[in-house]
């Protein structure tokens, strides 16, 4: 099979899913519909299966691969999954049995020069899922004061040289917008290049434009909300799968995995609950399930990746 976009530890995700034939699936984050296909295959022949995606583009390329082999077992919404608890009982799936967040962009969005989702493919700084929402990344480096920018590289890229970086950003905007990826990934580069002697060194704008497109697309308040409404989705007995890859995104799922397993939320010195809250989830995964040696040398993308996963329990 060829595909142009490499899904992050498939069997795993099968595994941890346990995707049954005839079951209702929802892959709340398309992408290159790697896990959507696995996921079909594994509910054959009657499994139908929900995905959802903010990029249309997304949504048009998975159609046309997948379709001709799934017809209406494949059901496709463009819709960002801050929006699942509306969307999937509209698209008939008001009850499921398995749900998959995979956090991580898709080789195509990385691919694609016109959004500037990658310093090294380029093109211009838009970084927007669904670019008829919200404003380009360009549009924050050019309105966004000092204090602001290096507040948003600590908080959402955890970048230790963000004030310098806003520093240099706000210098050169005066004189030259900075409005493409090229551009933005070289004033890094200039003005904090990171420290040579690191063995395994990454970009010295990676964090930048994590950032960047965490604040564009909200996607840290996304999927806080994406999170609670899987669990209302959730039939019991039923999964939830998330793939993260940073540290920001896997401490939101963490947490909430956490105080859905735990239930109730009265403080420890109260000698009854008084919040009524009983637990919903039980752990699957403990603790998280990381990618095999195997797999990062085949696909380099899968090195940080996050599994966790948890069941629903019944009422």
């Amino acid at each position: 099979m060829e595909e142009g976009h490499l899904p992050v530890m498939p069997d795993e995700v099968i595994t941890t899913l346990a995707p049954a034939s005839g079951s209702l699936q929802i892959d709340a984050t398309l992408g290159g519909g790697g896990h959507t296909e696995r996921i079909l295959e594994a509910t054959s022949p009657d499994g139908r299966l929900l995905g959802l995606d903010a990029d249309g583009a997304a949504i048009a390329r998975v159609d046309d691969r997948l379709r001709p082999r799934f017809g209406d077992r494949l059901v496709l919404r463009q819709s960002n999954f801050r929006e699942l608890a509306s969307v999937a009982p509209e698209a008939g799936f008001e009850t499921v049995d398995g749900l998959l967040f995979d956090l991580g962009l898709s080789s195509f969005q990385l691919a694609d020069r016109d959004r500037g989702f990658g310093f090294r493919t380029g093109g211009p700084l838009d970084m927007r899922f669904d670019t008829s929402r919200g404003v380009p990344a360009s549009e924050l480096l050019a309105t966004l004061d000092e204090a602001e920018l290096a507040a948003l590289f600590r908080r959402f890229g955890e970048e230790p040289q963000a004030r310098r970086i806003a520093k240099a950003i706000v210098a050169d905007r005066r004189t030259h917008p900075i409005e493409t990826a090229e551009e933005l990934a070289a004033l890094v580069a200039r003005v904090a290049p990171g420290d040579p002697r690191k063995r395994h060194r990454i970009h010295p704008a990676t964090r930048v434009f994590q950032a960047l497109r965490i604040a564009v697309n909200e996607e840290l308040e996304a999927l806080e909300t994406g999170l609670a409404a899987a669990v209302d989705l959730l039939r019991p007995g039923g999964r939830l799968v998330v793939l993260s890859y940073h540290s920001l995104e896997d401490r939101i799922v963490k947490r909430f995995f956490q105080a859905e397993r735990r239930g109730c939320t009265c403080p420890p010195e109260a000698p009854v609950c008084v919040c009524g809250k009983s637990p919903r989830l039980r752990l699957v995964t403990r603790p998280s399930l990381t990618p095999t040696a195997a797999e990062v040398a085949a696909n380099p993308r899968a090195r940080s990746a996050r599994l966790r996963a948890a069941e629903r329990l019944a009422a």
